[in-house]
């Protein structure tokens, strides 16, 4: 590994280090944006409630564990502090635990459905984008553009309405309810494989369906785009065939656009996940995120917002150190990929 890699992966990291840090403090301002501390916004819903008004020792005590008679700026300190060195998310104030206890199932369901989601675009995209490549213009390629265009601007909202609706009614098939990945202590066995990829299987695909459909189309105009060029009509003069072709030359170009479009599917794929949870039932990251905007858990909602990004933030990073080994103009200073 030469310096210039060296520079750029250490340069990639530290703009990710900085984006989290900047949203991290964007989530903390909009936490304390209401005139109200969190204890005091969850008394008076108590009160409003007419459930408990007497404001008892955990309240106090949870008070004092986010220093919430000190600055903001030490109150910041003592969350992001927490987060970093000792992943402590904090306490949530209506259930009175940890925070980490209602995200890790839900944290382990949303990764899983963000690899499933990520496996079910590339799988479906290369064939059919180098299929529609060799044959632009003909009927398959009319109907894909026209299909593809509908499935990149159908809400995933609407989609897994539909999804779930012609599932029960055709095939009498509940989509969602309690995750195998939950009992997560018990043995892998096929059985309990098999039920994980049908719990994943029909929200990857309502995640999945605009991904395809964007990454096949930018596969299949990169390639036609090259087909044209000088070289590949010089090699197809020496009796290179297509599959040889695409496999010496294209591949590289074409992995690059690749990575590029799935960089920009990320976040899309990460906020939808939250939708999918709340539609089909799925038990992701997003159940315990309505949760706590029901109970006015301020910091649970906080970190579950955060973790989202960071998701978003270290999947983008990965793609830009991969992008950067399969494409090594990226790695130039200056480069319009930058």
């Amino acid at each position: 590994m030469n310096t210039k890699t060296l520079r750029f992966i250490l340069t990639r990291v530290l703009l990710a280090a900085f984006t989290l840090w900047a949203i991290s403090v964007f989530v903390f301002v909009v936490m304390e944006l209401p005139e109200e501390d969190a204890i005091d916004r969850y008394y008076s819903e108590l009160c409003r409630r007419s459930i408990d008004c007497h404001r008892d020792e955990y309240l106090d005590a949870v008070y004092d564990y986010y220093g919430l008679d000190r600055p903001l700026y030490v109150q910041y300190g003592l969350w992001i502090s927490r987060i970093v060195f000792k992943s402590e998310f904090g306490l949530s104030i209506p259930w009175g635990s940890s925070i980490e206890d209602h995200m890790t199932y839900g944290l382990l369901v949303t990764s899983s459905l963000l690899v499933s989601t990520s496996i079910l675009i590339w799988a479906a995209s290369i064939p059919m984008g180098v299929y529609l490549a060799m044959r632009r213009r003909s009927f398959e390629d009319r109907v894909f553009t026209v299909v593809g265009a509908v499935g990149q601007n159908v809400p995933q909202l609407l989609l897994a309405l539909l999804l779930t609706y012609f599932l029960f009614a055709c095939f009498g098939l509940s989509v969602g309810g309690p995750s195998p990945l939950a009992y997560i202590d018990e043995p892998w066995t096929s059985a309990k494989v098999v039920d994980m990829l049908q719990y994943l299987i029909w929200p990857s695909v309502v995640l999945g369906a605009a991904g395809v459909a964007r990454q096949a189309r930018l596969l299949r105009d990169t390639l036609c785009g090259e087909l044209a060029k000088p070289y590949v009509l010089a090699a197809r003069s020496r009796g290179v065939g297509r599959l040889k072709l695409f496999g010496k030359y294209h591949a590289r170009m074409v992995f690059a656009q690749l990575i590029i479009g799935f960089r920009g599917l990320l976040p899309g794929l990460v906020s939808g996940s939250v939708i999918v949870s709340v539609v089909m039932n799925v038990d992701t990251i997003g159940t315990p995120m309505a949760n706590a905007v029901l109970n006015l858990d301020t910091y649970l909602y906080g970190a579950i917002f955060l973790i989202l990004c960071a998701l978003a933030v270290v999947g983008a990073l990965v793609c830009d150190i991969v992008l950067g080994a399969v494409d090594p103009r990226v790695r130039l200073p200056g480069s319009a990929a930058r």
